[in-house]
């Protein structure tokens, strides 16, 4: 599974990156959420813990 971020809806708040750190980032120009390691889901298995914790439901999994 690859992590998407859904620009739109992301406001930057940095769970998916506490949550996270090896596949997503924080931009601090964009004030927006970025992945980083689109593999990273399948080597760290956190993303499934990074979108159910994003509070605006900007992480999906596909």
């Amino acid at each position: 599974m690859r992590p998407v971020v859904d620009e739109e809806k992301c406001i930057g708040c940095g769970t998916c990156e506490e949550i996270c750190p090896m596949v997503f980032h924080v931009d601090e120009v964009l004030g927006k959420s970025q992945v980083i390691d689109p593999e990273g889901c399948e080597l760290y298995g956190c993303c499934e813990a990074a979108e159910e914790n994003c509070p605006v439901e900007a992480i999906t999994l596909e």
